[in-house]
């Protein structure tokens, strides 16, 4: 079985060979998952759409190249990786978009102070999630809120497994000595 087998393989074959539905239909499964990781990685609300649609658009171009080894998923975030990137290194900045815009606090239930304990475990997270490096954050975020393997942040990010363990494990121990210092 290829790495690219799945439920993107027959529409990338398609779009491969021209047909803009079957992009569509790419785009339509993949631009909220790429969307929220260029959110939170570039912090504007304006810059995380134009650079998706940007993404898309150098994906269309780049799709005659895109080999069947390859997962489209981790080609498409390696794709919307690098222009984050870019963005960044242009602008010179990095800011954090909030969590409590997508978030869904844990738990069913209407317990005003479970909310408000979630809201503020939340707020703290925020906070320290500003204070990372962009590098520790995005390897943070294809992990935890994208759910990819070490085999697909490696390939989105051009890293061996065992260089995405070590910085993953160098971003949690940051991120954990910035909110000890927060709550001291």
């Amino acid at each position: 079985m290829l790495a690219s087998d799945g439920p993107d393989e027959d529409w990338v074959r398609r779009a491969q060979a021209g047909d803009r539905k079957a992009f569509s239909e790419l785009v339509r499964c993949h631009q909220g998952p790429v969307y929220r990781y260029l959110l939170r990685m570039l912090g504007s609300h304006d810059d995380a759409m134009e650079l998706t649609q940007d993404a898309f658009v150098k994906a269309w171009q780049a799709l005659p190249q895109w080999q069947p080894e390859a997962q489209f998923r981790t080609w498409l975030f390696r794709i919307a990786n690098n222009t984050a990137l870019d963005a960044l290194r242009r602008r010179k900045l990095v800011e954090f978009v909030p969590l409590e815009d997508s978030f869904d606090a844990p738990g069913s239930e209407p317990d005003p102070e479970r909310q408000a304990q979630a809201t503020q475990e939340v707020r703290q997270l925020e906070a320290s999630l500003k204070k990372l490096a962009p590098e520790h954050r995005q390897i943070l975020l294809l992990r935890e809120v994208e759910e990819m393997s070490y085999e697909e942040i490696g390939r989105v990010l051009s890293l061996s497994e065992g260089t995405v363990k070590s910085r993953l494990s160098r971003a949690r121990a940051a991120l954990i000595e910035i909110s000890a210092r927060s709550r001291r």
